[in-house]
């Protein structure tokens, strides 16, 4: 990660919202994949939408088509291949809950097979955020970004 991101406290945007919205304390792996996948959507989109701003002010119809690219299921499907082999044990682990879970919807314009590879990849991404790993999440989205040929 950038020198400029590190700072002497580390802070977590989790940690913040739980601080301000407190609830029910559970442990994560209790949690079912579909529900860090539902987590892990979120963190994905803030952190693909970051990244597409981040290059420069647009119209917003332009920063919804770059953003598109990057988060359609068959997108996360082929980055979530490049990087098995670069997943922890503990990364498998939750990859295989998601992508083996049963959701009750499906993508528009994906295959079931890239759908559930997306799933297993958002339920990894939400594990990490409420485990408080963001930094091995956003390594995690750049490299499979520069392994895809998926860069801006």
């Amino acid at each position: 990660m950038e020198e400029s991101m590190r700072t002497e406290e580390t802070f977590s945007l989790r940690e913040a919202i739980t601080e301000v919205f407190p609830g029910k304390r559970q442990d994560i792996r209790t949690y079912s994949p579909l529900t860090l996948a539902y987590i892990g959507d979120a963190v994905y989109d803030l952190i693909i939408r970051t990244m597409v701003v981040n290059k420069g002010n647009r119209p917003v119809n332009d920063l919804h088509h770059i953003t598109v690219k990057y988060v359609s299921a068959n997108a996360q499907a082929k980055m979530v291949q490049a990087l098995n082999e670069y997943l922890t044990e503990e990364e498998q682990a939750v990859y295989r809950r998601g992508k083996n879970a049963k959701p009750h919807t499906t993508a528009k314009n994906a295959s079931i097979a890239d759908y559930l590879k997306a799933t297993g990849f958002e339920a990894v991404l939400g594990y990490l955020y409420l485990t408080d790993q963001m930094e091995r999440a956003l390594e995690l989205v750049k490299k499979g970004i520069l392994l895809t040929g998926l860069e801006l």
